[in-house]
């Protein structure tokens, strides 16, 4: 949700012609960015923590359940959305206008699928170092955020991201004992203190310039990572908002890889009608507009999600596997597998380790 949201107000709502002279599509923007080193370090964490099992088969299991499969969705999404995104030239996301561009998407400088293509790369860093120390391996991977967050690094495209969070995935992989008790664990105050304790440390950030200082982007990120894991697990734990937020979790690969050809679409759409709304409509759009297209976005990607399935395309969430010798061509291995929550199963769209949880979170920034 955090991540369709970023998109709405940066690739949309910011685009639109405000003509309301009160600073409130400025404020969007501050909330997103100060959500910068929430979302995507947390999402990698969460990655990290469900990858462990994954990580202890064998090469040859991994190579398919998650590096190969991970590549492949990344390789399918990326050829939907350059195709699709031709189609709305105008909208501010990068797209490959030519074969030479595609080709440096696919290899070295990943597009805004990034997350999926950072998923299969860390699993083949944590799968090949496992013998390493942990420490070493760690240390080795802060140094190369803190380096990158610096500028000194070149980072086209969503290089940066890769570089910057795979200390995330791995900090997931290696203790993910401690993150589980800190969530079972977890309390009103300890989310208070967490939410203060990231606030500072932004506030303290902003007021010295410090976000390229070595070092601090990543010290951020932890924090928040801390208060991320302490606000989702205190919101599990209300059946009326847990439940919900759980379902739509077990959900996010669609999400990831439509919301950026819908949110493109609907931009075509609503750019110019929201450009001319009246004040008071401007004004009305400014204060929800992010809120509301976000919840539509979701909606139509799980809609979209629903009827490809329907049509039998699910090997559009899921690499497709080669039957036996008695069949013949690629026969998909279905995206919707159980996760038991109490008496019934609720459909997923998530791998699922042998405890029956989710083992990766799906998505990106």
């Amino acid at each position: 949700m955090l991540v369709v949201l970023w998109h709405v107000v940066m690739k949309d709502y910011l685009q639109v012609d405000w003509h309301i002279g009160i600073p409130l599509p400025g404020a969007w923007g501050t909330l997103g960015e100060q959500l910068l080193p929430l979302r995507m370090p947390l999402f990698f964490t969460i990655s990290g923590v469900f990858a462990t099992t994954a990580l202890a088969r064998t090469w040859r299991q991994t190579a398919r359940s998650r590096i190969a499969k991970f590549l492949y969705l990344y390789a399918a999404w990326l050829l939907i959305h350059t195709v699709l995104l031709s189609a709305v030239p105008d909208f501010t996301t990068a797209r490959a206008d030519s074969a030479l561009a595609l080709l440096e998407q696919l290899t070295i400088t990943p597009s805004n699928l990034w997350y999926l293509y950072a998923l299969a790369a860390y699993f083949v860093i944590a799968k090949a170092l496992h013998r390493v120390p942990r420490a070493v391996v760690l240390t080795a991977a802060a140094a190369l955020s803190a380096i990158t967050a610096t500028g000194v690094l070149a980072t086209p495209g969503d290089r940066g991201g890769l570089y910057q969070n795979l200390v995330f995935f791995l900090a997931g992989v290696y203790f993910r004992p401690v993150i589980e008790r800190w969530a079972e664990t977890v309390t009103n105050r300890r989310l208070v203190l967490s939410f203060l304790a990231y606030a500072t440390a932004l506030a303290a950030m902003a007021a010295a310039g410090a976000q390229k200082w070595p070092g601090v982007w990543l010290a951020v990120g932890l924090v928040a990572v801390a208060f991320g894991v302490t606000a989702a697990a205190r919101l599990s734990r209300s059946p009326a908002i847990g439940g919900p937020l759980a379902a739509l979790g077990r959900r996010t690969l669609p999400i990831y890889v439509i919301h950026m050809p819908v949110l493109a679409l609907l931009h075509l759409v609503l750019h110019d009608p929201i450009s001319n709304l009246g004040y008071t409509g401007q004004i009305i759009a400014a204060l929800c507009y992010p809120a509301v297209l976000s919840a539509v976005v979701i909606a139509i990607c799980l809609l979209i999600h629903w009827v490809l399935l329907g049509l039998g395309a699910s090997w559009l969430f899921e690499l497709p596997r080669l039957r036996g010798r008695s069949g013949a061509g690629l026969a998909p291995t279905s995206p919707i597998e159980s996760v038991k929550t109490g008496p019934a199963a609720v459909p997923s769209a998530s791998p699922v380790t042998d405890s029956g949880r989710p083992e990766t979170a799906e998505v990106r920034s």
